[in-house]
């Protein structure tokens, strides 16, 4: 049921059913996906999607990119830009969960944390513009279309998503995630002149993938937004940003089951690994138990 939730939630907000099916099985986990729950994913988001639409719930736009022929300088910038998204995708995770620990560390009442976040937030729109409060939609499609986005775009809607969740104020990630990536695209196309509306998109689902740790749901929304030419670039950044993001994530309630490479994996002095992680609350313990249990269920169905 919270797999059916998270692709019916995603596919009625962005107008994506596959995607939105496949992040639904794709999140709740690290290393593995279970693609047993992948057709009542799949309904679910395809029925959400078609009512939202009926209902005349706003999606994201049609974006018409023009998406160059497979070339290899093509391939060899999809790869500087995975990195550069993975970094990017570091920072935004990073941002959240810090600013999170100042705002339980300050020595305040709670009712005073709101008044503070709403100080900052004062702050930072009497300072930057408005476009880093809301969802900032106009700036993602300002971003895709090929317009002019400040340079530490990307940095001040991280600031002003981690202060708004962290002082208790109502929202999610998705949406500044995708705002977060398509300006730090817009950034990455300006510093080595590429097309801002292509280094824009790619940017958009590879700081996505980086941040939640999908990579394929990333790669499957490139293509439903953008068309079907833009699949091997999006694969590409997207594959190379969630490696590079290690083992980080904006959820700190996934689960990872399997390291994302054997360079999050050590071998200590005694022959034994230890997987380097940064989610909370990980332990072999919690992926033992996860495992015997799905062992326990399967003997008594079969009883």
């Amino acid at each position: 049921l919270v797999i059916c939730g998270i692709s019916a939630g995603f596919s009625a907000v962005f107008g994506t059913p596959i995607t939105g099916a496949v992040f639904g099985v794709e999140v709740l986990f690290v290393g593995q996906m279970f693609y047993d729950v992948l057709l009542p994913s799949f309904i679910s988001g395809i029925v959400s999607c078609f009512t939202a639409a009926y209902l005349g719930a706003g999606h994201l736009p049609d974006f018409a990119l023009s998406i160059p022929r497979l070339a290899p300088s093509l391939i060899a910038w999809s790869l500087v830009a995975g990195a550069f998204f993975g970094i990017v995708s570091v920072f935004h995770i990073e941002c959240l969960h810090r600013v999170e620990k100042v705002f339980k560390s300050l020595k305040i009442s709670e009712w005073q944390k709101p008044l503070l976040g709403a100080a900052i937030l004062l702050m930072l729109s009497a300072l930057f513009g408005t476009r880093y409060l809301g969802l900032g939609m106009e700036t993602l499609n300002e971003a895709i279309s090929g317009g002019k986005i400040p340079i530490a775009a990307f940095a001040l809607k991280s600031f002003a998503m981690a202060v708004t969740l962290s002082c208790g104020g109502s929202g999610g990630v998705l949406t500044p995630t995708l705002f977060v990536g398509a300006a730090a695209g817009s950034l990455f196309g300006g510093l080595f002149g590429l097309d801002p509306s292509i280094s824009s998109a790619l940017g958009l689902v590879g700081v996505l993938a980086g941040s939640t740790n999908t990579p394929i749901a990333s790669t499957i929304l490139a293509m439903e937004l953008f068309g079907a030419p833009i699949a091997p670039f999006a694969g590409l950044v997207c594959a190379i940003s969630y490696v590079i993001s290690g083992h980080r994530s904006l959820y700190p309630s996934q689960i990872m089951l399997r390291p994302k490479t054997r360079t999050f994996v050590r071998r200590n002095v005694d022959g034994k690994t230890k997987i380097r992680s940064r989610f909370q609350g990980f332990s072999y313990g919690r992926i033992i138990r996860f495992h015997l249990e799905k062992i326990i269920n399967s003997i008594i169905k079969r009883k």
